[in-house]
């Protein structure tokens, strides 16, 4: 199959003026390159000149056998539809954005007398105010933390909030102020929420006032013990703003972004402006496709970052991209409301950037020497199991269960940049033929799903999803029944090995298992070693923390999580009313019907469940 600019050129002729998007196959018909253009012929024909091209650029033409064309209206949907097609396909030579979580909220509750002030991650169905985003779960309970010293809001479930008779330890320390049994008004509360929710919109300083104001008259009167506890929620509301590091003045809302590349690769830190406030930072590694230009990778991140988030009213970037104008009129159109782009030169806007660049800077630095110290590891890891190379993608697995109930398997992933934490995976176990406490036939069951939907997903293994190593906490009998799962599915290719504890169960001396050869351990000081007990423990603590959330689950589970158009919001309407599960399962049709939120249609529905059961 013949490649190259020939290829390309060949594509002229059914090509006009229209903007679009084109992608670059190779001879496998995998995409090399997905790019947009305002003019989609201009674009294709600077790819069939035979010279003048970058060294990534040359290459990516070379292999190019076949192109693929879609026409858009405008420009802006072009660039939409590129960064939607780079996501779903990750071609090689693009700029890829490999982090893409969503960020977490603080979420004011409003569905309730006393609201609850909570962590909020995910679709905002939830009744209430949201104030974010945070970068990260770190920085959101750091704020809770202090919120609660200074406005001591609520942040126990509904569900506890009802059953309550008397305070909890948060009201002895002084971070709650017991609305559960009646310690404070809902007026009173009320104005505390008011609070709280001016100091998370940036209005922080009447807050302030106000409390001083308030202490002063409390001291005036002699109430010492009134006066010294509005000092520490002062003290408090001071705290929150000093770990914040970055108030900016004249800044009310943006996002900084700032690019530093070295080495081949990209740091892109990004930091959180909202309400006058820093509300965190998180840096991003992006997957270069070869050597792009800083305003290539600075529009391809900005495009894939906010294609799944709201942006704020201003983004803040380092250095200029292609397509300012255009990239504005796309976020300007997701957000419904004007969103300006800039490059600051000077002031503090500049100063923001130059802080957030520094950031960059030293991250990228320690990410590389972090990668060289994985490098290393991975090499060794390699000589020492005999393995035809370092491993690209290690995949840890344990079980855990108590006694065989509320079994769980858990997935870890290990990669050249550390933990790859978005591959996670978590397998309830399912097998009802299983023995309890059965660890050898749920490993089989694990594995054997994973593999099958790797098969199913992936036979010919192109992409990056397959392991290169797996590791498996046990013995011998683990490694016997990996063998014998991978044998039936046919995948035989993929080594394995089994981390046992010694005989005497110390750390520092596990046993390590193949299939056909004896067992073997690594010395005790030796850094492989140490990394696969961090590997092995990981899964551990990853397997572990899913068992006990199941487990809690299911503690708190009732037969009205069974019934059809019964979501929690009327499940605790009936246990308010009724106070149990069992005592909504014994309710006569014309109680059920009593319960405010139940409509008639469904109070029929639940009767029918409970008594159609019985």
């Amino acid at each position: 199959m013949d490649t190259g600019h020939e290829v390309i050129r060949a594509q002229l002729r059914h090509l006009d003026g229209s903007p679009g998007v084109y992608r670059m196959l190779d001879v496998e018909s995998r995409v090399l390159y997905v790019g947009k253009a305002r003019n989609l012929k201009a674009r294709v024909s600077s790819y069939a000149r035979p010279t003048g091209h970058s060294p990534r650029i040359e290459r990516m033409i070379s292999e190019t056998a076949s192109m693929m064309f879609l026409t858009t209206a405008t420009e802006t949907e072009a660039l939409l539809l590129e960064q939607n097609l780079i996501k779903q396909l990750k071609p090689k030579f693009n700029v890829l954005l490999r982090d893409d979580k969503s960020f977490p909220n603080i979420l004011v509750a409003k569905d309730h007398a006393f609201p609850q002030i909570k962590k909020h991650r995910g679709a905002k169905t939830e009744k209430g105010a949201y104030y974010g985003p945070f970068a990260s779960a770190g920085a959101v309970n750091r704020t809770l933390n202090q919120l609660q010293k200074v406005f001591l809001l609520r942040n126990c479930t509904d569900a506890t909030f009802e059953t309550r008779t008397r305070p909890c330890l948060l009201y002895q320390i002084k971070r709650c102020s017991a609305p559960c049994v009646g310690h404070i008004s809902e007026a009173d509360y009320g104005a505390l929420v008011g609070d709280a929710e001016r100091f998370l919109q940036g209005r922080s300083t009447k807050v302030q006032a106000q409390l001083a104001e308030q202490m002063q008259a409390a001291s005036e009167a002699m109430e010492f013990e009134r006066a010294a506890a509005l000092r520490d929620r002062i003290r408090a509301m001071t705290a929150v703003q000093t770990t914040q590091g970055i108030n900016p003045r004249s800044t009310p809302e943006a996002d900084v972004m700032a690019l530093h590349m070295e080495g081949g690769q990209a740091c892109v830190q990004v930091f959180f402006i909202r309400a006058g406030q820093n509300w965190g930072n998180r840096d991003y590694y992006p997957r270069l496709g070869g050597a792009e230009s800083p305003a290539e990778v600075l529009q391809a991140f900005v495009a894939q970052f906010y294609s799944t988030k709201e942006p704020p009213r201003l983004v803040l970037l380092s250095d200029d991209i292609e397509d300012r104008e255009i990239m504005e009129e796309l976020l300007t159109e997701a957000a419904g409301r004007k969103v300006e782009v800039n490059v600051p030169q000077r002031g503090e806007k500049a100063e923001l950037v130059a802080g957030a660049l520094r950031n960059a800077r030293e991250s990228l630095a320690r990410k590389m020497s972090e990668s060289a110290a994985q490098s290393k590891l991975l090499k060794g890891l390699a000589e020492a199991f005999d393995l035809a190379g370092p491993p690209r993608r290690i995949e840890i697995y344990d079980n855990s269960h108590i006694q065989g109930t509320n079994a769980v398997g858990g997935m870890v992933v290990m990669g050249p940049d550390g933990w790859v934490k978005s591959q996670y995976r978590k397998f309830n176990i399912k097998g009802e033929e299983l023995t309890p406490g059965d660890d050898f036939g749920m490993m089989k069951e694990v594995l054997s799903r994973r593999f099958k939907r790797l098969l199913k997903e992936d036979p010919d293994r192109q992409s990056e999803a397959w392991p290169d190593l797996l590791l498996i906490d046990g013995g011998a009998g683990q490694v016997s029944a990996v063998a014998e799962i991978m044998a039936e599915l046919g995948v035989e290719d993929v080594p394995f090995i089994g981390v046992a504890k010694g005989i005497d169960r110390d750390a520092g001396k596990e046993e390590f298992h193949r299939t056909g050869q004896r067992p073997m351990a690594l010395r005790h000081n030796d850094p492989v070693l140490y990394f696969i007990q961090r590997m092995r423990d990981e899964a551990h603590r990853f397997a572990i923390g899913t068992h006990r959330a199941k487990r809690a689950k299911a503690m708190t589970a009732t037969p009205l999580d069974e019934v059809p158009g019964v979501g929690a919001t009327r499940k605790r309407a009936l246990l308010a009313h009724f106070g149990s599960a069992k005592a909504v399962s014994r309710a006569a049709l014309a109680d059920l019907k009593a319960v405010e939120g139940i409509s008639e249609g469904l109070a029929q529905k639940i009767y029918d469940f409970f008594h159609e059961k019985g």
